[in-house]
């Protein structure tokens, strides 16, 4: 393991859903099986450890002189504009000899379609032959933010997918914040005459959320016993999504990767968030900073709500501030259940 190379550090959102972090931490073992040469080190934002500093300590005390932080999220909103960055820039003020590199978010990716097609067709040839694709709607479910730029990413894989499948009609759905979710579009769309519907989490890991998206399914299969409800599984660690990963790597290390800063409502007047223009770039994570999973929060007398969803919705009007990796100062307002870890 080379220290003359740049290192990596993988940067979680984090769960207290102990599934969810094992899956990642799993991921991060497949990548670090395909940079052997790197030195490669994990962390989360919230709820789980290690926390992110603790694997830049790592690296640093390694020897590394160059770190490029990899956000293991689908799409860029408040954790990836605003958060991360402020981990990272807070890190590099500290460190001032140490090179760190911000990488974009996985965004809208061909091998991320690619493995989405495949989960569904699993899925499909899980259910049989019965059903024509000309009698089949497919249904892909995001996150959910009040960033508009990331639900948008989440209409447009829907298209893709939609197109590149031939399925008869694709709807999108969220599993928190944004309109419509779940059970509304389930109630929407079981009405429209397709006799299968599937149900695709576009989510890297399990968790709470995912395990929400599966029971809103269920329940709606047993209210409309006329369609038939199948439940496709999320990205995980498919071999696509260790490509997006390494891609993003190869964007950073040679100045092409960019996140979206001309939809971005921290640097744009977007409609309907224009107070978010010019928001500072500060981190609201600290309070939530390696609680640990459920059980692990329960034993410290941690308490939280099943879905601990806080709607952030800060109004800074600061000014901006980002100067390693995208040049965006951002603030945020998102809920954070259990997003991914």
């Amino acid at each position: 393991m080379s220290t003359s190379l740049p290192s990596i550090m993988i940067c979680g959102h984090g769960s207290r859903d102990k599934g969810a972090v094992e899956e990642f931490n799993q991921l991060a073992v497949r990548i670090k099986e395909r940079l052997p040469e790197h030195h490669v080190e994990s962390g989360f934002l919230e709820f789980a450890q290690p926390i992110i500093r603790t694997g830049l300590d790592k690296l640093r005390d390694a020897g590394a002189k160059k770190i490029v932080c990899l956000p293991g999220m689908l799409f860029a909103a408040g954790h990836v504009k605003n958060d991360l960055p402020s981990e990272v820039n807070n890190y590099a003020a500290e460190n001032k000899g140490l090179e760190l590199i911000y990488a974009p978010d996985l965004g809208i990716d061909p091998g991320l379609l690619e493995a989405s097609k495949q989960r569904i067709e699993e899925a499909l040839e899980a259910a049989g032959d019965g059903v024509a694709l000309a009698d089949t709607l497919l249904l892909v479910v995001g996150r959910g933010t009040n960033d508009s730029d990331a639900n948008s990413n989440v209409a447009k894989v829907t298209r893709m997918l939609w197109e590149g499948l031939q399925v008869g009609w694709a709807e999108t759905a969220y599993s928190g914040v944004a309109f419509p979710l779940v059970d509304q579009a389930l109630e929407r769309v079981t009405k429209m005459g397709f006799k299968r519907i599937i149900v695709f989490p576009y989510f890297l890991f399990s968790g709470i959320l995912v395990t929400r998206i599966y029971d809103w399914a269920d329940a709606a299969e047993a209210a409309n016993p006329g369609v038939e409800i199948i439940k496709a599984s999320y990205l995980n660690d498919h071999p696509k999504v260790i490509d997006a990963f390494l891609g993003r790597m190869e964007d950073a290390l040679n100045g092409t990767g960019a996140m979206n800063c001309q939809l971005c409502k921290y640097r744009e007047q977007i409609i309907g968030h224009e107070h978010d223009q010019g928001a500072a770039q500060v981190g609201h994570h600290h309070h939530v900073q390696g609680i640990g999973t459920e059980d692990n929060a329960k034993d410290r007398g941690v308490h939280h709500g099943h879905g601990h969803h806080h709607d952030h919705a800060h109004g800074h009007s600061h000014g901006h501030g980002h100067d390693h990796g995208h040049d965006h100062g951002h603030g945020h307002g998102h809920s954070h259940g259990d997003a991914e870890a």
